[in-house]
């Protein structure tokens, strides 16, 4: 039986289409070149930061966030950004008597922003906080250790089937692959996908899967 979820934050939980907007402007790209660009990044399977590299071949990611936020212009994200099914999903989990966590690879303001955001969540965990990111064992035993110490009975909720899916069910956890980020719709992983627990378009759906998952695992289904 599942016990606890946990969730990926940016294109699972978080929108993250006006913060990627909000760096095409940054570095003077027009918007639909950058998305462009960062989708072919994407479907050729990689980092994304190589998406700024196209335009400026020294980009660093650390210096430029701080540069952002000395110009009055940091990257955040609000309540605006979250997607309309987020805070109905962990809300129902929550409702089922389950353990309800995020965990994803974040900067140094993420965590704060998270928890400023009042979510129905017991545990808020960060690639920067925890000082390990996805996709290293590390990361995920860190998540099988938040929630509970049984890996088979934790369930990880994703948009990207290589950073989120295949890791976690590597370290033994049970997993969901939501469909809708740019990773969500281009990234394809059929041997990663057969093997994930539920695969959904909505978080909407989640709590209802998660609720008859457990009822036929009591019945010995």
């Amino acid at each position: 039986m599942i016990s606890a979820v946990f969730f990926d934050v940016g294109g699972t939980i978080i929108d993250e289409s006006r913060e990627f907007a909000d760096w095409a402007d940054w570095l003077g790209v027009p918007r639909h070149t950058f998305s462009a660009v960062f989708g072919a990044v994407v479907a050729r399977g990689l980092d994304y930061q190589e998406t700024f590299r196209t335009f400026r071949p020294d980009f660093d990611l650390a210096a430029e966030l701080d540069r952002r936020a000395r110009a009055g212009r940091p990257e955040t994200f609000g309540e605006e950004d979250l997607y309309p099914d987020a805070r109905g999903c962990l809300t129902a989990l929550r409702d089922q008597g389950l353990l309800v966590g995020l965990a994803g690879n974040q900067p140094a303001h993420a965590e704060a922003t998270l928890r400023a955001l009042g979510l129905p969540v017991d545990v808020i965990g960060t690639s920067h906080g925890w000082g390990v990111a996805k996709p290293s064992a590390a990361f995920f035993e860190r998540v099988v250790a938040e929630g509970g110490g049984d890996a088979s009975s934790i369930l990880y909720v994703g948009d990207r089937p290589d950073n989120d899916a295949r890791p976690a069910l590597a370290a033994g956890l049970e997993a969901c692959l939501i469909r809708r980020s740019p990773w969500g719709h281009i990234l394809d992983l059929p041997a990663v996908a057969e093997q994930c627990l539920f695969r959904i378009d909505s978080l909407d759906d989640l709590p209802g899967l998660v609720a008859e998952h457990n009822a036929a695992r009591a019945r010995g289904g």
